[in-house]
């Protein structure tokens, strides 16, 4: 059972619309599909949504994309949960936009997040969805690509993703990974 999706991304003003944030847009979208409340505090390095009426927590660490791992680890101990308990959100570059992909454990696949965070709990065996951004042209390009809003005509599609994301975590919460693989890994368009 599911007690946490924590999205990935950085905090901010300056990244709020970026690539790398696609993870705390699904985040807050969630949150507002299931009417959460937020917390005042934050706690576990972290701002936390706590949705009372489904027994989730809905999480945004603040420690940057590449100390993911911080604020999980805390979230854990603190709230007592097991790694398989916990639902990463987060951007992939090696999916197309438009393809998001559930996963019930895996390597990091080079995601500087995930890669925090299989460190700091010592284990890969927690569940995640991947959500597609594309490839930029050249690997000199990476860090400016996911750092960089979406574009104009990607932003319609971009909004679907986010909607799709959010009825696959829905269908994760009411009936389990196993049986949400086969609806969640799609392409939406």
């Amino acid at each position: 059972m599911i007690k946490a999706v924590i999205g990935l991304g950085n905090p901010g003003k300056k990244y709020e619309k970026t690539r790398h944030n696609i993870g705390f847009m699904v985040a807050d979208a969630l949150a507002s599909a299931l009417r959460c409340k937020k917390n005042i505090k934050e706690c576990c390095f972290s701002i936390i949504y706590n949705c009372k009426d489904h027994d989730l927590l809905i999480v945004k660490p603040q420690t940057y994309m590449n100390n993911s791992g911080v604020a999980v680890k805390n979230l854990i101990e603190d709230y007592r949960l097991k790694p398989e308990e916990v639902l990463v959100v987060y951007d992939d570059l090696d999916l197309p936009l438009g393809k998001i992909r559930l996963r019930k454990s895996g390597s990091s696949g080079g995601h500087r997040g995930i890669q925090s965070i299989i460190e700091h709990l010592k284990t890969q065996d927690f569940p995640r969805l991947k959500i597609g951004i594309g490839r930029p042209a050249t690997k000199k390009e990476v860090v400016n690509y996911v750092l960089s809003p979406f574009n104009k005509d990607e932003i319609l599609l971009v909004e679907k993703v986010i909607s799709s994301s959010v009825d696959c975590l829905l269908n994760v919460l009411k009936y389990g990974i196993d049986k949400s693989l086969n609806t969640c890994n799609r392409s939406i368009v």
